[in-house]
């Protein structure tokens, strides 16, 4: 998830292609009013629009930037960090222009404990940011810990304009209220899951064919003899997933990662065991042969992210796979290509086992509700005030700020939508400092707006011949967004909650699946890494699996229900 942009004149027959290609790709409701006179700058809650609701006098409207507004914020996740607020481009500008402050309360790489600690001393933070609808966002609605929503989102646009109505409805909790605050929400294929290829070790080897499973082994087999300080594969944090789950999908069509991540595959309209999956379990013993022959990562399951980014940005892996390799790639594309044209990276079109249709691979998935979202608490001294700047946040003047910094930089003005920034010179000059940018602002970017920033960037980038398009809008319109699945049936409510019968299982699971994936990790062979999963299997079945299975099947029926409006 994450893009650039700009518009000049753009023919019918361009518009026409990409309105096919970026299919569901466009805006939502178009309720809420338009942004300030194009080339003019607003500070308002709505990020710029003229009438911020017209239900709502003026006077109840919280207005961002007219007084100081500070608030703490825990992202809920041991891997993540958030970065000192005010130092990069982007919160720099918000800090001194909005007069936004955000404290950081760090996850010190223990999130269930930190969680569990705040909540049982109520010491919690203002604004959480943590998975949709998992089981700690369900604690903490259970314990009245949370703020509803409901009060703030007629009166502030932004969300309201660019999510629909029945994607709110499929955010709303049991009690039928709004709590959660998504991040790339979307109505139109996204995402970045997939595989990047060093490009100067791949022409080095010949540009060998590298569409299957096999290939790939082989390929990576040719990169360990030939270069000794390079790592062949790289599946970056394997205890999340990340490239292990990419590789899941290339062992049968249409299979979705985010069944992995659910720990349950569905089969014949029931939820079942991932352990005993086919599809699972072959892909466990090809990432053990990886393993086991030193063409992964031997610190896969112990290295952080900054360890994978230094790696990626000094062209140290041939092969990198994740949820998102982009990310890295995208910066380490720029800085390589600066010293020597023949480096840097391109995305591949995921790998298949032999036999399979490579067009129905799909190395990720998205969900219409995005990715995970912020809840206020009721710690938060003016809740309104915060889901203000949230909703400003996820309008076209935050993202604009988020994606491409302050106006004067990569973009001068606006275009008489009053929204679509009218980009300059440096946006396809400097593409090593765009990209530092993005990356600099990734890990603030909690409620990215899809489909403006990928609407924008297609009116722009298709305007410009392939070697002045943006790495990353390149490889999204190519390859990635081609061969991300909608998962939003799989996404929603899937976790039951944490001290119900089948939340206890779950986590029982969870604790089961982390330590069973690494040991088959180890196998010595083909068959350990079957009787490996055979005995996760018997574990989890006895500790209440089939309750999680069948909360599961019950709340994806469910979804399915609700997304055929019945």
């Amino acid at each position: 998830m994450r893009s650039t942009k700009k518009a000049l004149l753009v023919s019918v027959a361009v518009l026409m292609i990409l309105s096919l290609v970026l299919a569901g790709c466009s805006g939502k409701n178009n309720n809420g009013g338009k942004e300030g006179a194009a080339g003019g700058s607003t500070s308002s809650a709505s990020g710029g629009d003229t009438s911020p609701s017209e239900s709502a006098p003026a006077a109840d409207i919280y207005e961002i930037g007219k007084e100081p507004l500070e608030f703490s914020f825990y992202g809920h996740y041991d891997w993540y960090s958030m970065p000192q607020w005010g130092e990069d481009v982007a919160s720099k500008w918000i800090k001194e222009n909005m007069k936004v402050n955000i404290k950081a309360i760090q996850s010190a790489n223990n999130a269930k404990q930190k969680l569990n600690t705040m909540m049982a001393s109520k010491d919690l933070p203002d604004v959480i940011w943590a998975d949709r609808h998992s089981a700690d966002i369900k604690l903490l609605i259970e314990s009245d810990m949370l703020v509803p929503f409901d009060d703030y989102i007629d009166k502030y646009p932004n969300l309201k304009k660019w999510l629909s109505t029945e994607a709110i409805n499929m955010l709303r909790s049991d009690d039928g209220k709004l709590y959660q605050f998504p991040n790339w929400y979307t109505n139109q294929p996204n995402g970045n899951a997939g595989y990047v290829i060093n490009k100067k070790i791949y022409k080095e080897l010949g540009s060998p064919k590298l569409e299957t499973t096999d290939d790939l082994y082989e390929y990576l087999k040719a990169v360990k003899a030939k270069y000794k300080d390079v790592v062949p594969f790289e599946p970056e944090l394997v205890i999340d997933g990340q490239g292990l789950d990419v590789l899941y999908t290339a062992f049968e069509e249409n299979a979705l990662n985010r069944w992995v991540g659910n720990r349950s595959i569905p089969k014949d309209g029931k939820m079942t065991s991932v352990f005993a999956d086919p599809t699972f379990r072959e892909s466990m013993q090809y990432a053990a042969k990886l393993f086991r022959e030193k063409l992964m990562t031997q610190d896969a399951l112990t290295q952080t992210r900054d360890q994978v980014k230094e790696k990626v940005l000094n062209g140290k892996v041939a092969v990198y796979a994740s949820s998102s390799p982009t990310d890295f790639a995208a910066e380490g594309d720029g800085i390589l290509s600066k010293t020597d044209p023949e480096a840097g990276y391109f995305v591949t079109w995921p790998i298949a086992k032999p036999g399979l249709d490579k067009n129905k691979i799909f190395p990720g998935t998205y969900s219409k509700l995005g990715w995970n979202v912020s809840v206020i608490t009721k710690a938060a001294k003016n809740p309104e005030a915060i889901f203000a700047f949230l909703d400003w946040y996820t309008g076209p003047e935050g993202q604009r700020i988020l994606m491409w910094g302050p106006e004067g930089g990569y973009w001068n003005g606006l275009e008489e939508d009053g929204i679509t920034p009218i980009f300059t010179e440096k946006y396809t000059s400097d593409k090593e400092g765009l990209a530092k940018l993005q990356a600099d602002s990734n890990n603030i970017f909690w409620n990215g707006n899809t489909v403006f920033l990928d609407t924008t960037k297609a009116k722009f980038e298709s305007t410009l011949p392939i070697e002045q398009q943006n790495w990353n809008t390149h490889y999204q319109y190519e390859v990635t967004w081609k061969t991300q699945a909608d998962a939003t049936e799989y996404s929603v409510n899937m976790l039951p909650s944490k001290d119900s019968d089948a939340g206890i299982a779950t986590q029982a699971v969870e604790d089961i699946f982390d330590e069973y994936r690494a040991k088959a990790l180890y196998a010595k062979n083909d068959e350990e890494v079957l009787k490996i999963l055979d005995e996760a299997n018997e574990k989890a079945f006895a500790v209440g699996y089939q309750k999680q299975l069948d909360y599961q099947t019950e709340a994806w029926q469910a979804n399915v229900k609700k997304m055929n409006g019945n």
